[in-house]
Parts: structure tokens; sequence; C-alpha cells
């Protein structure tokens, strides 16, 4: 590979370009619609160069949308998905119509909690926030059922092992009690299903409320439920940063 080279795999291409999902891609590149330089590629995992290579979809060349990075405010009862869903729930689809690119988030919130989620068609981004190695703190504001005694807190730092494994947050405190129950905040760099959930009823508390308050150096603020704002170019460098993928 020459220097400096960056190889990407072609569906993961054409989900940039907007045409459809990866798995989606992955259909069209099956049914014969997908040419590289003039040639039909049926090969999963074929990569391609975006800067030398032409591609082309039913006849029609095709390149990448411009790179967007939204922060969004999920309310509670939507689904972390686009489109519509097969048993009439909300999604983010309704909250983001207004934007004409195809956008992705980074991660998931359950359909319950609600906080900041990241959007972007930017997939190597997308996938380091998600990817467990890189270990982005993800901050929680949790009220839990009770009052969390300082014993229990210790405990909490300490981590405990759920059924699938151990697990242990880089930070727990109490933010405040509200009458006999306890608002928590619990940073993660984890994205197991349901870990702040399980974690806080191991030690006898169940989650009232879940909000997500911060993914890395990328804090929801004075965003309101349901609106969305431009993640600021310093953001998306420190975002990047925090991910390996700038010094």
């Amino acid at each position: 590979m020459e220097r400096g080279k960056v190889l990407v795999r072609l569906n993961a291409f054409l989900s940039m370009c907007g045409i459809a999902s990866r798995r989606k891609a992955d259909q069209l590149i099956l049914e014969g619609r997908v040419k590289v330089n003039g040639i039909t590629v049926r090969e999963f995992g074929w990569r391609i160069d975006p800067q030398k290579d032409v591609v082309e979809v039913d006849g029609k060349p095709v390149k990448p949308q411009r790179y967007r990075y939204i922060a969004l405010y999920k309310p509670c009862c939507y689904l972390t998905a686009l489109g519509k869903s097969q048993d009439g729930k909300k999604t983010i689809q309704e909250l983001i119509k207004d934007i004409p690119e195809r956008l992705y988030p980074a991660g998931r919130l359950d359909y319950n909690a609600e906080g900041l989620l990241i959007l972007t068609n930017d997939g190597q981004l997308a996938n380091r926030i998600m990817h467990p190695r890189y270990k982005l703190p993800k901050t929680y504001q949790v009220l839990v059922k009770g009052k969390v005694s300082a014993k229990t807190l210790e405990s909490m730092k300490r981590g405990a092992y759920l059924e699938d494994g151990f697990a242990k947050p880089v930070s727990v405190r109490i933010l405040r009690y509200e009458k006999d129950n306890t608002l928590l905040e619990i940073v993660f760099t984890e994205g197991r299903k349901h870990i702040v959930k399980r974690f806080t009823a191991h030690f006898g508390h169940k989650v009232l409320k879940l909000k997500r308050t911060a993914i890395g150096p990328i804090k929801l603020g004075k965003l309101s439920p349901g609106k969305w704002r431009e993640l600021s170019k310093e953001e998306v460098i420190a975002l990047k940063k925090a991910v390996k993928m700038l010094n």
C-alpha cells in the first residue's frame, strides 16, 4: 500500500455517500448494481481508494456527502432508530427529518432513557465512539429508587460482577437526594446493554430515570429535549482527539 493511502470498504463508502446503510449497500453489491472503475463488483469486503477510484450505482457516479456532526437531545419514549418502527413507536428520525444528509447515531439510548446522542455520516468517527477499545467516557445522571448509603457508594466505586462480566464505573457520586430517592452521576467507558440499569440494580437500587449528559468532551448543555445542534469545529477536533483519530 502506498504511504498515506487510505482504503475504505465499499459498503462503508456507499453509506458515506448517503446511498444506503451498510447492510443495504451489501445487497446492492450482491445484485451487481455497483461498479468500481467500470467493473462490476460482487465481493463483500472490497476496498477502494476514495481519492482515486470511481464508484457508480446503477450507472450513476456517487461521491461522499460532506461530513456533519450533530448533537441531539433524545427525549424519553423515542427509539434510537431511523425510519419508522414496526410497532408504531416514535423514532429519532422524526427529530432530524429536516437534515438532508443520511446521518447515523454513534451509539444508542434505551427507549425510556433520554439525553445526548451524537449523529454523523463520518463512519470512522462513529465506529471509534462506539468501540470499547477507545474507552470514551459516557456520563449519566441517574435517579434511583431509595437512598444510596455512603457504604453502598463505596461498593459501587469498586465495581461489581454482572451476569456478563465485571463492571466498574470511571466514577460515581451522589448529586443529591430527592425525597426517598437518589440522583447519581455515573461515568462508564463501556456500552454493554443496560449496563447502568443493571449496575445500580445489583446494589438494590432500581433506575427511575436516566439521562446521558456527556459523551467524551461533548456536553448536552442547555439543549432542549427533541432539539439538535451542529457540533462546533473545536468540539469535533476534541472528539477526534479523544478517540485517537488526531494527536
